[in-house]
């Protein structure tokens, strides 16, 4: 999908959302993870500008149904630290909770969730492969 499919995507992806939710955006560098959040968060009503996280780790926006926090873990080096970032609160609210590079919270994933993944074509980098699944 090009990225303004992936946007439309994303846009559809956020009104259909409910909380809690959690959803888990996996990819390689610069396959559009941000961009698809950035997507969901403007489908669910989030009306200020979402950037990302990266040195932050987590960023939190208002919508109108709940709380939406978009967490980056890029920078972490254990799982330990995302009790930094308050964890254990954050995916345990009644709110969307987007985290991109989710491989690095290892065991401290939650079981249920979203899982997407995007991965470019390798003929084509303007189009991307979108995965989509329900992990419980």
């Amino acid at each position: 999908m090009s990225e303004s499919e992936l946007r439309d995507w994303g846009r559809r992806f956020g009104r259909a959302a409910h909380p809690p939710l959690l959803v888990t955006i996996s990819g390689e560098l610069g396959t559009g993870k941000t961009t698809l959040v950035q997507a969901i968060c403007a489908g669910y009503g989030v009306v200020e500008d979402v950037t990302s996280p990266t040195y932050a780790l987590a960023h939190e926006y208002d919508a109108p149904r709940s709380p939406v926090h978009h967490l980056d873990l890029f920078r972490l080096d254990q799982p330990d630290q995302l009790d930094e970032i308050g964890w254990d609160e954050i995916v345990s609210a009644r709110a969307i909770v987007l985290v991109e590079w989710p491989e690095r919270a290892g065991d401290r994933m939650p079981s249920e969730r979203v899982t997407l993944s995007l991965q470019h074509l390798p003929d084509d980098p303007g189009r991307r492969l979108l995965y989509a699944g329900w992990h419980a």
